[in-house]
C-alpha cells in the first residue's frame, strides 16, 4: 500500500502555512527562525514527494533538498549571530524592540 502523492502535498502545505503564519504572528527572533525552518522543511517534503513520484533515474528532487539543507543551516548560523549580537547591545529578543534600535 502506498500513500497517493496528494497527502504528501497536503501536509507539506500545512507545514508551510504553519510556518508561514508563525513567522507573521510571533515576535520572538528566535521562534521566527524555527518557523523559517518550517517553511524550508516543508519546501523539502514536497521536493522529495514529487521526486519519488515523478523521477526518473536520476533524483533531482533529492539534490535540492540537499541544496535546500545547506542553506538552511547557513540561515541559521547567519540568524543566530545576529540574534545574539542584538541581544548584546540589548537583552530582549523581541523583533519590534530591536527594531527600535534603528537609529
Amino acid at each position: 500500500m502506498t500513500v497517493p502523492l496528494g497527502a504528501y502535498i497536503a501536509v507539506s502545505a500545512g507545514l508551510f502555512f504553519i510556518g508561514c503564519a508563525g513567522v507573521l504572528v510571533r515576535r520572538n527572533a528566535v521562534v521566527i527562525l524555527m518557523c523559517v525552518e518550517l517553511m524550508l522543511n516543508a519546501a523539502n517534503l514536497a521536493l522529495v514527494a514529487f521526486s519519488r513520484r515523478f523521477g526518473a533515474v536520476d533524483q533531482r528532487g533529492s539534490v535540492f533538498v540537499i541544496f535546500v539543507f545547506v542553506i538552511a543551516a547557513a540561515e541559521v548560523a547567519v540568524g543566530l549571530a545576529i540574534v545574539l549580537s542584538a541581544y548584546r547591545n540589548r537583552p530582549v529578543i523581541d523583533v519590534d524592540e530591536i527594531h527600535q534600535m534603528k537609529g
